[in-house]
């Protein structure tokens, strides 16, 4: 079977970082990529026999293409601290890792808030991969470039999304940030028409598209979150432009 390497990026995750690793304990290495935490986060990594390796934060993409070179492993997996690997998953990622057929595989992630899953709301994302030639560009909500095609594995990944409101707005306006100024280098243009009709497509398109109403309030509010975060994405593009941050 080919040997396996998780990456894992941190920032003062000491309440989550154990229950992480342990759901990957059956791969061949894992490495912590800490950003220079100030809580307990590399003690708790470091005692359960996890590579650490620490790096000021920038992006998430360099966070990631750094802990790339430590990677030992024929193949990769990249999960967050709030993130946990099922058992049904392990088994299908070893069943996999037998005898790959892609180079890359999406997991689906269902989105966990007030307190229960959202399967209604289940994101794609490429996180097993063949450690060759691959790298993450973007400032956020980055993306992992490789060679070859993709397969999609059947088994959830546990995503324990938002720790509340306040932490989901906090995170809404940090990746909004990011998203604005990226968006500002690459030459785009906001007007106040962006302001009214693209975080009412981006409510339209979770609630109604992606058929959040089925999963009720927690649905509702959700797409209100991402309706939201659009909107400051927007302004903050807008004061960016005016020279006002």
């Amino acid at each position: 079977m080919n040997s396996l390497s998780v990456i894992i990026p941190a920032y003062n995750e000491e309440t989550y970082i154990e229950d992480a690793i342990r759901s990957v304990s059956f791969a061949n290495e894992i490495i912590v990529i800490d950003s220079y935490s100030t809580d307990n986060t590399r003690e708790k990594a470091q005692n359960m026999g996890c590579k650490v390796i620490e790096r000021k934060f920038d992006n998430f993409s360099a966070q990631k293409n750094f802990a790339l070179t430590a990677a030992k492993g024929d193949w990769i997996l990249f999960i967050d601290a709030d993130e946990r690997v099922t058992e049904k998953l392990k088994h299908e990622i070893q069943e996999v890792l037998k005898n790959p057929k892609y180079n890359g595989y999406t997991i689906p992630f269902p989105h966990f808030y007030m307190n229960r899953f959202l399967y209604h709301k289940v994101d794609r994302v490429i996180r097993l991969v063949k450690n060759e030639n691959i790298q993450f560009t973007g400032d956020v909500h980055e993306k992992l470039n490789f060679e070859g095609k993709a397969g999609a594995l059947r088994n959830f990944m546990i995503h324990y999304t938002y720790k509340g409101l306040f932490h989901l707005l906090a995170k809404k306006d940090s990746y909004a940030w990011f998203q604005a100024q990226m968006s500002v280098r690459k030459g785009k243009k906001v007007t106040y028409l962006h302001l009214i009709f693209k975080p009412m497509y981006r409510f339209f398109h979770a609630y109604i598209i992606k058929k959040g109403f089925l999963d009720g309030v927690p649905g509702l509010a959700l797409a209100s979150m991402n309706a939201y975060g659009v909107l400051s994405r927007y302004v903050k593009m807008m004061l960016i432009q005016r020279g006002l941050k």
